[in-house]
């Protein structure tokens, strides 16, 4: 974006889903700052100013603002390639923090095993004061960093968090004289919590090497020999050696060997692929046997793997219209139920006869600890994260939640011809001449009549005339869009193109119902014939369709600006419903418009192309696909999805991972909200006990989780 500075920065040790909100939203409100974004998934702060003269005064208040509000969490810079997305995160070694964390949570469990034995032995007897006095020096040690805190928080007016709702909640079990509860909940909180930042770290970790292509070095040859060196410092031009076992870091062209690539973690392929002298490679892919010398092709920050990591490590700054709602959800219930508690607590005793409060007051204590909302919060971002993750082992570049979760609702979907259901490989496959013109004279002017064009029907004509062109010949050279080119070759006035450019110059041409693309030619005003130009099926066009089918999608349909009989063969060959053909750019775009406006209500539209002739319809529907999108900058501004290979059945493939991670999303949300509402039920009535509400505070979350990871294993 034109005018806009935009930095990105790791936020190390972020673990808490509500302070990731409360940042975000704090450094979005300072003045100069035009976006604020926290991914909580990859821990990742992305900051955009209009206004760079005032980035030093944003930083120095976004530091603030963060150790204000996380004061454990560490704000540092990216260390990554320019222009790059693949950050270099080292393993954090365990902190002396840490170690006092796990040996004040051991002696706390000692010192509550020991209390417990003080009630339960028979043989000992203890004076209440000892007993008390164990109890709260195993809560304290477990629970001092909880309530310190808590105090923290309350006096930067921050009440409604974990901390304090675990603080209030076991400080009223104390009250009430419920000492091991209160001690014991706040182990089990601590305990819980421990797993759950472990299982949040291995879910980030697993959706990191999902994505684990980011190559680390490049041998560049140089006169004096091999020197390792970083990928970014590496020229168009410059050779590299690539020796078996290592990544390609670059993309490029093999000018020397012969090896087998695993591509795998590019396209989702896993047949290898044989590459030698001329082959084209793509960064990322690793090298499985042979050495090769490689001639760079594209800087670092422009190569695959860089345009890779870029778009899955940023598909978190487009967030779903689930987890929106899910935000926005947490602010206001956890407050609700707060309220309830106090209700709860008060209204009762002063109400009812007979009724006391430390017999409402405990049920409110149920309330308070199952109020926290990170179950929902922490789980959903985990899910459509590691969703886009194992799309991308698949071969499936989703640019963001919401085009994933757009994608569950599919029922219409319009294919584009070249390019993606055909192979986009023409060949001529007839001339048919008239009158005076032989075969070899009209191949001749139609030729010469395409020599400027890079149309691939243009390239198999020049191909089929296997001559080389005589440029003095051509002169007066005019493209009419859509239509053809009329061209001057030698003292005749040629024209070659469509139907319609012969009948806008009043040249009667015959009906060809031939399948195969027509070009028709006109010399001097008279029809002279056409030359056939056809397109081959692609291998897995007749099973995308089937596969469409068979997952609920309603219709399909094909755009082309081929011709009728050309669109609708093709529609016959792999089992289409509708077929638009002979249609401009813009024609495109109209129909696509109708088509929306007669879908179902909740119904997506899905269009299919190549990224580069077909952006306008890419951008005009609900979720765009680019068909061999690897290495086309056109395919990946274009498209909301981008597929790395050429295979339409892999379209199937994204809506069935789409619709895993909404089932994920949707499980963890009524597990989640059921479990906390049975809690909530039960405590009101007096008939769960806090151990209950915690398990339905962190046992939910960890459960929660734990399944999200499911979302990021990869599709078979």
């Amino acid at each position: 974006m034109e005018g806009v500075l935009k930095r990105e920065y790791i936020l190390d040790k972020l673990c808490c889903p509500k302070c990731a909100a409360k940042i975000e939203k704090h450094i979005g409100a300072l003045e100069g700052v035009s976006r604020a974004l926290v991914d909580f998934s990859v821990q990742k702060l992305t900051i955009e100013t209009r206004d760079s003269t005032r980035w030093d005064d944003i930083m120095v208040r976004t530091s603030g603002i963060i150790q204000r509000l996380e004061p454990s969490v560490e704000l540092r810079d990216m260390v990554m390639f320019p222009n790059s997305a693949a950050v270099k995160d080292p393993e954090r070694p365990v902190s002396v923090q840490d170690w006092f964390r796990w040996i004040r949570l051991g002696l706390g469990m000692a010192l509550f095993v020991l209390g417990m034995v003080f009630d339960y032995s028979p043989s000992i007897t203890v004076p209440p004061l000892m007993r008390f006095a164990v109890f709260l020096a195993s809560y304290l040690l477990v629970g001092g960093e909880v309530l310190i805190k808590a105090v923290r928080n309350i006096t930067k007016g921050e009440i409604f968090d974990e901390n304090f709702l675990m603080g209030i909640a076991t400080i009223g079990a104390f009250a009430i004289g419920e000492y091991p509860e209160g001690a014991a909940v706040m182990i089990f909180y601590r305990v819980g919590e421990a797993f759950q930042d472990y299982a949040v770290g291995r879910s980030r970790k697993s959706i990191s090497a999902l994505m684990d292509i980011r190559p680390d070095y490049a041998n560049l040859k140089t006169a004096a020999g091999l020197e390792r060196v970083s990928p970014e410092t590496i020229r168009i031009g410059d050779r590299i050696v690539v020796k078996p076992g290592e990544k390609i870091p670059l993309d490029g062209v093999v000018v020397e060997g012969f090896s087998t690539l695993d591509t795998s973690a590019l396209t989702g392929e896993s047949l290898p692929r044989d590459v030698e002298q001329g082959s084209a490679v793509l960064s990322g892919s690793i090298n499985k046997s042979g050495l090769l010398i490689i001639e760079v092709s594209t800087v670092f920050g422009e190569s695959t793997v860089s345009k890779i990591l870029n778009l899955v490590q940023n598909a978190g700054s487009k967030k779903s219209v689930t987890e929106n709602f899910i935000t926005k959800f947490a602010r206001y219930y956890t407050p609700a139920v707060v309220c309830s508690a106090a209700a709860l607590a008060f209204l009762p005793p002063l109400l009812i006869p007979g009724a006391t409060f430390a017999e409402w007051g405990s049920r409110a204590l149920v309330f308070l600890v199952v109020s926290c909302p990170c179950a929902l919060v922490i789980s959903i971002p985990l899910s459509f994260f590691g969703g886009i993750g194992g799309a991308s082992r698949n071969g499936i570049l989703i640019k963001g939640s919401n085009y994933l979760e757009a994608l569950t609702n599919v029922d219409t979907v319009v294919f584009d011809k070249t390019g993606t259901l055909t192979r986009g490989v023409f060949r001529v496959t007839r001339i048919v001449p008239a009158g005076k013109f032989t075969e070899e004279t009209l191949l001749y002017y139609a030729a010469h009549a395409e020599s400027a064009s890079n149309h691939p029907i243009a390239f198999s004509i020049r191909n089929a005339y296997k001559k080389e062109l005589d440029p003095r010949m051509i002169g007066g050279y005019e493209e009419i869009a859509g239509k053809g080119v009329s061209v001057h070759i030698g003292e005749n006035r040629v024209l070659a193109g469509n139907a319609k450019l012969l009948e806008s110059a009043t040249i009667p041409v015959p009906l060809v119902e031939e399948p195969g693309t027509a070009v028709y030619l006109a010399v001097n005003s008279g029809y002279a014939g056409y030359i056939l130009i056809s397109d081959e099926l692609k291998a897995d066009s007749k099973r995308a369709v089937e596969e469409l089918r068979s997952i609920g999608v309603k219709r399909i349909a094909m755009f082309t600006g081929d011709s009728k009989a050309v669109g609708e063969s093709i529609a016959q060959q792999i089992g289409l419903d509708t077929v638009y053909a002979e249609l401009l750019p813009h024609q495109k775009v109209e129909y696509l418009e109708e088509m929306e406006r007669h879908k179902s209500g909740s119904g997506k539209l899905l269009f299919v192309g190549d990224g580069i002739n077909d952006a306008p319809v890419l951008a005009r529907s609900d979720v765009g696909i680019a068909m061999g999108g690897v290495g086309s900058d056109a395919a990946i501004e274009a498209a909301d999805v981008v597929l790395m290979t050429d295979e339409p059945s892999k379209i199937a493939g994204a809506i069935r991972i789409a619709r895993r991670t909404r089932a994920i999303v949707w499980q963890n949300i009524v597990f989640a909200l059921s479990v906390k509402g049975l809690i909530l039920i039960l405590g009101a009535l007096g008939m769960a006990t806090m151990w209950e509400a915690v398990f339905g505070d962190v046992g939910v979350a960890l459960i929660a989780v734990l399944n999200a990871m499911r979302a990021a294993r990869r599709v078979s």
